[in-house]
C-alpha cells in the first residue's frame, strides 16, 4: 500500500537535487541544496499537527468519515502553505537554473537562463500543493454518493446493465478533465519559474504531506475488509448497515489517494526526465527519428498490457 507514492517521493527528491546541483549559486549557497529536504521534512510536521484535527478536535461518527477526511486534506495543505514560506530563506534571492529554448521567427532558437528567485520557488511548490488539494477534491466529486454524478450513475443503473457501462465510462472520462488542467497550469507556471527545477519542487508540493494522503489511501481497504467480515461471519444487520456506510466512505478515500498518486507521477516522470535531460546536455529530442517514434508507440501500448496482466490475473483468482 502505497509504494507508488514513496516511489514518487523519493524519485522527485532525487529529481530536485540532481537538477539543483547545475546551478552554482545554489552550491555555493549554505544549506541551498537541502530545500527539497527541507520540504518534506516540513510535510511531516505538518500532518502530525493536522492529524489532531481529526482525533482529538472532532468527534467522528458513521457520516462525517468522508467530511472528517476532506478536510485533513484542506487543513494540511493550508498549513504547508505557510510553512514553505520561512524554507524560502534557505535559498539565495536569486539564482540561475537551467535554460529556456526560445524559438525565433527565422527558424532558429536562442538558450536564455532562467532566473528563479525565492518566491517564484514559493511559487512552484504552491502550485503543486493546491494542485493537490484541487485533484482530491474533484475526485472526491466523482466517486462520493453525496454528490450528483454518483447519483445520476445509480439511478441510471435501474435502467440496465448498458447505460451503467456507458455512463459509468462517461462518468470516468469526464473526472479526468479539471485534474489535467491542474496538471497542465502546474507545469507551465513551474517550468517558467524555474525550469525542470521548478516541476520537481512542484511534485514535492503535491507529495509535500504524504503522510496524511497515505493515511486516506489506507483507510478504504480496511473499511471495505470491515464489511467482508461481518457479512462472512453473519454478524447482525445493524453491523452491515454500519460497515456500509464506512465503506462507502473508504471507496471515495481509497480514489482520492490514487488521485495523489497519478497527478504526481505525472510531475515526476517530467521532472526525472529532466534531471537526465539537465546532466547530459541534450537540447532537444526528435520524435519522428525512427527509434524515438518506435519506442513513443511501444511506451504508450504498455499501459494496457500491464492492465490487462493485472485484470486476466484477477478473474483468474475469481
Amino acid at each position: 500500500m502505497g509504494a507508488d507514492l514513496f516511489g514518487s517521493l523519493a524519485e522527485s527528491t532525487c529529481a530536485a537535487l540532481v537538477v539543483g546541483a547545475t546551478s552554482t549559486e545554489l552550491l555555493n549557497h549554505p544549506n541551498a541544496m537541502y530545500f527539497p529536504l527541507l520540504i518534506t521534512a516540513v510535510g511531516i510536521l505538518v500532518s502530525f499537527i493536522t492529524s489532531f484535527f481529526a482525533t482529538t478536535f472532532t468527534r467522528v461518527k458513521d457520516d462525517t468519515v468522508e467530511s472528517t477526511v476532506k478536510w485533513q486534506l484542506v487543513i494540511s495543505t493550508v498549513l504547508m502553505t505557510g510553512a514553505i514560506i520561512p524554507l524560502t530563506q534557505f535559498l539565495p534571492e536569486s539564482f540561475v537554473i537551467g535554460q529556456r529554448i526560445v524559438y525565433n521567427i527565422d527558424g532558429t532558437f536562442t538558450s536564455i537562463a532562467v532566473i528563479c528567485t525565492q518566491w517564484k520557488a514559493f511559487g512552484c511548490v504552491a502550485c503543486g500543493l493546491w494542485s493537490g488539494l484541487i485533484i482530491g477534491w474533484i475526485t472526491e466529486i466523482y466517486t462520493s454518493n453525496a454528490y450528483s454524478p454518483v447519483q445520476d450513475l445509480a439511478e441510471a443503473c435501474r435502467m440496465g446493465a448498458a447505460p451503467n457501462i456507458i455512463l459509468g465510462l462517461a462518468l470516468g472520462y469526464m473526472s479526468t478533465i479539471i485534474p489535467i488542467l491542474c496538471i497542465a497550469v502546474t507545469i507551465f507556471v513551474s517550468f517558467t519559474f524555474a525550469s525542470m527545477y521548478g516541476i520537481a519542487l512542484a511534485a514535492l508540493g503535491m507529495l509535500g504531506c504524504l503522510p496524511i494522503a497515505l493515511a486516506i489511501d489506507g483507510y478504504g481497504p480496511i473499511a471495505d475488509n470491515a464489511g467482508g467480515i461481518a457479512e462472512m461471519t453473519g454478524l447482525h444487520p445493524s453491523v452491515r448497515r454500519a460497515t456500509d456506510k464506512l465503506d462507502a466512505a473508504g471507496n471515495t478515500t481509497a480514489a482520492i489517494g490514487k488521485g495523489f498518486a497519478i497527478g504526481s507521477a505525472c510531475l515526476v516522470s517530467l521532472a526525472l526526465f529532466g534531471a537526465f535531460v539537465t546532466r547530459v546536455g541534450t537540447t532537444q529530442v526528435n520524435i519522428l527519428q525512427p527509434l524515438e517514434f518506435s519506442g513513443l508507440l511501444i511506451g504508450a501500448m504498455l499501459p494496457y498490457a500491464f492492465s490487462a496482466l493485472t485484470m486476466a490475473a484477477v478473474g483468474t483468482a475469481a
